[in-house]
């Protein structure tokens, strides 16, 4: 799935993001794009369950496609 973030700008964004997912799902494949602010995330969560991680991390979710 693709989210579209806003507010990240740094590696410790990049980190933040990542760890937030795979704190919830060891196994997930994460990618982030600072330019496009999109991460990419392959794992068994579910849409709501990535963006509640990653606005819990104190980013803002813009939307979500699979």
């Amino acid at each position: 799935m693709q989210v579209q973030v806003e507010g990240m700008s740094c590696g410790h964004c990049v980190k933040a993001v990542t760890r937030a997912i795979t704190e919830l799902d060891a196994d997930a494949k994460v990618n982030v794009d600072l330019g496009a602010g999109r991460v990419d995330v392959q794992s068994d969560l579910s849409p709501a369950q990535v963006s509640a991680a990653i606005t819990d991390a104190g980013y803002t979710v813009k939307g979500t496609s699979v």
